[in-house]
């Protein structure tokens, strides 16, 4: 039978559960067993492809084209088990899925309720991931103990060990020991009334992990243990990382945590394989070179927005044990100040995906410059749509190219509506998702990336590319560098005249992983390293070229 972890959260938000929680299935994997993760999220949206960035993060796209929640980055960056729709579950799917089933008469006539019915359906979305060949189910509850929206979720992991027995569930809960200045010391109340919380729900965690700025020693993590009626082994700390969040596995394999979760389990696992993560870590802690990279978005003033394209250049970084400076710039901010001014210096420019016009000829204007002056490029989605602009007006001398997204009256819609999106009314669910075949030309940089001729990479937009305008641009220098089988929409641009000019309609960030980092990730930065060291070069020689 295949156990069950549920990982909570008190106190605050942001404690890192998503982290803990994919660190754990990682810990659980490399001692051979198989690991299936899941994240519960209490909002009322069916999911959150229809929410603001800066309420929710980036929007995490999986193969299915689900449009989940962010976390599930962690899961996929950590573990290798298959993540799917059952993966990702809102209290408006659970809502939507339990009034559909009322409509349809399926309760025959009782009155729906949130216990038995929401929890009843909550339960059936855990269970099911517990197939015979699964051995663990990981299952984290977003939010903190304590919200009203987060009970019903709490209800139904409470009932689960009376379901399945006891003895194939543990409950583990992430909290906050903060640490006052003022009074030079950390402070366990805190946790103390979040664990009193919980176990006045019906649940007692059997492991606690608390989140420190600064280790704070055995008297308090005795005193915890007390307090919380949990045993002293198994309280952890989790003192804050300060390289990288890929140490936080290090951290937990410290404190014994596989160790003690196979115990009380009474998992049939192997031995600990982790020499080839050490040494990832041991190369991430120790970079050779580094390189500044902008990322010109809309969102920037939150990280969480584009929190797959930062980890994916890390990544790269990790392949080329290249420290990674992010120069974050807000779009707008090029609308306002010459690009110059905010770009010059910088190894290599990255335009993410987003929707909207906010913010447009910012990363237009950005583009430009990174053409003109030979700074290694790379666009996905909506930047792979906004390079097309700027070729339009400013090598094509198409002044006035637009996408029909900015400029429905443009006379020259270079980026168009996708024909399966005209008809659409409802915004959910409705993109051209999840993935997609694309067939790479050969002798492109891509290709040469890549090293096959047919990839599968996950999509997330309604606009493409206009096929109309596509002769122009190839006839111009533009490179067709990849496309849709049957030849119809452009997937892959490039500019063979430019040491590194590569832009996609779709997210290579969601398939980068820290030890096997995203091909065209690697391309880029590599890129942009080779730049830094003959500008490096140059201007060590007197030659050095102005931006």
């Amino acid at each position: 039978m295949s156990r069950h972890i549920f990982v909570t959260g008190g106190v605050v938000s942001s404690l890192g559960k998503g982290l803990t929680s994919a660190s754990i299935g990682m810990l659980l994997e490399r001692r051979g067993l198989k690991v299936r993760m899941q994240k519960l999220d209490p909002y009322l949206n069916v999911d959150p492809g229809t929410m603001s960035p800066y309420q929710h993060g980036e929007v995490y796209v999986l193969d299915d084209g689900s449009e989940t929640d962010l976390d599930l980055g962690h899961y996929e960056r950590f573990t290798s088990g298959t993540l799917n729709r059952h993966s990702n579950y809102t209290t408006g799917q659970i809502y939507l899925s339990v009034i559909e089933k009322e409509r349809r008469g399926e309760y025959l006539g009782c009155t729906v309720q949130v216990v038995p019915h929401i929890t009843d359906e909550i339960k059936a979305s855990i269970l099911s991931l517990a197939t015979p060949d699964v051995d663990v189910v990981i299952t984290e509850l977003g939010g903190t103990v304590g919200d009203i929206e987060g009970l019903p979720f709490l209800e139904a992991i409470r009932q689960i060990p009376l379901d399945i027995g006891k003895e194939n569930v543990m409950f583990i809960h992430l909290t906050l020991v903060p640490y006052l200045k003022a009074a030079r010391e950390s402070k366990t109340k805190p946790t103390q009334h979040s664990v009193q919380q919980l176990r006045q729900i019906g649940i007692q965690p059997d492991i606690l992990i608390v989140r420190t700025e600064r280790q704070i020693g055995r008297e308090h993590t005795d005193k915890i243990a007390l307090f919380c009626n949990v045993e002293k082994k198994a309280v952890i700390e989790e003192v804050d990382k300060e390289f990288s969040i890929y140490e936080v596995p290090i951290g937990l394999i410290e404190h014994g945590l596989d160790d003690l979760i196979c115990e009380k389990l009474h998992l049939n696992a192997g031995p600990l394989k982790m020499d080839d993560y050490r040494e990832l870590v041991h190369r991430i802690r120790n970079p050779q070179n580094e390189v500044t990279i902008a990322v010109v978005g809309k969102y920037i003033e939150h990280r969480d927005a584009y929190k797959s394209i930062y980890e994916s250049l890390d990544h790269a970084g990790f392949a080329h044990s290249t420290q990674i400076n992010v120069k974050r710039i807000e779009a707008e901010e090029l609308e306002r100040q010459e690009p110059e001014l905010l770009l010059k210096g910088v190894d290599g420019l990255l335009i993410p995906g987003g929707f909207g016009m906010r913010g447009i000829e910012g990363k237009i204007q950005a583009i430009q410059f990174a053409r003109e002056f030979e700074i290694p490029f790379f666009g996905i989605c909506l930047g792979m749509q906004c390079a097309v602009i700027e070729f339009a007006r400013n090598v094509l001398g198409l002044e006035d190219a637009n996408s029909s997204e900015f400029s429905s009256d443009t006379q020259h819609p270079v980026i168009c509506l996708l024909e399966g999106q005209k008809g659409i009314r409802y915004k959910g669910g409705t993109m051209r998702l999840g993935a997609q075949p694309c067939v790479l030309t050969p002798g492109t940089r891509s290709e040469a990336a890549y090293h096959v001729p047919e990839i599968s990479e996950r999509h997330r937009h309604r606009y493409e590319f206009n096929p109309d305008y596509r002769k122009d641009f190839t006839d111009a220098g533009m490179i067709v560098a990849g496309t849709s089988p049957n030849g119809a929409l452009v997937e892959i641009i490039e500019l063979a005249q430019h040491p590194w000019f590569v832009a996609v309609q779709y997210h290579p960030e969601f398939k980068s992983q820290p030890h096997n980092a995203h091909p065209l990730f690697k391309g880029f930065i590599e890129a942009a390293l080779l730049r830094r060291q003959q500008r490096a070069g140059n201007l060590a020689t007197g030659s050095g070229q102005s931006e």
